[in-house]
């Protein structure tokens, strides 16, 4: 068996971390790495301390809103957010980071990983917005494609 890979390593955790996921209707995951040093993970789901979408049911679905509508009304917070968040958390800066997400990120997660100063986005299945990609080409962020499903 060959040897992974840098960005298939990181992927394949970031899959990993999707299994933590408390959403309904799909399973994120997502790690920021340094220097190949994972610095932080993150999963969709509810706040902290806060009822999961598991226990609860989910409330778009409830309401009929599509898929990449209205994430405002989402009790869930995004993986990219998460990971972004748990840094700050620790006081630990991701400037010059990758980040690994099993899905091309929504334009707020887009947003956070520009101004978080993560400078790489490696993405293995595509998400129904496709905007983020302008983003990233404006602020210089490089992208790239990981078709690594598990």
């Amino acid at each position: 068996m060959p040897k992974l890979s840098w960005d298939e390593y990181f992927m394949q955790i970031a899959y990993l971390c999707a299994k933590r996921s408390t959403c309904i209707r799909r399973q994120i995951g997502a790690v920021i790495v340094l220097d190949n040093q994972i610095i932080s993970t993150g999963y969709n789901g509810a706040c902290s301390k806060l009822e999961e979408c598991i226990d609860v049911g989910c409330l778009r679905n409830q309401l009929g809103i599509p898929s990449g509508e209205k994430h405002e009304i989402c009790r869930a917070v995004h993986a990219e957010q998460n990971a972004i968040i748990q840094a700050a958390v620790r006081g630990v800066s991701l400037k010059g980071g990758t980040i690994y997400c099993t899905q091309s990120p929504c334009v707020l997660c887009a947003k956070m990983i520009i101004n978080a100063q993560i400078k790489r986005c490696v993405v293995s299945e595509p998400y129904s917005e496709e905007k983020y990609l302008e983003l990233f080409e404006k602020a210089g962020i490089e992208t790239c494609a990981l078709n690594l499903k598990p």
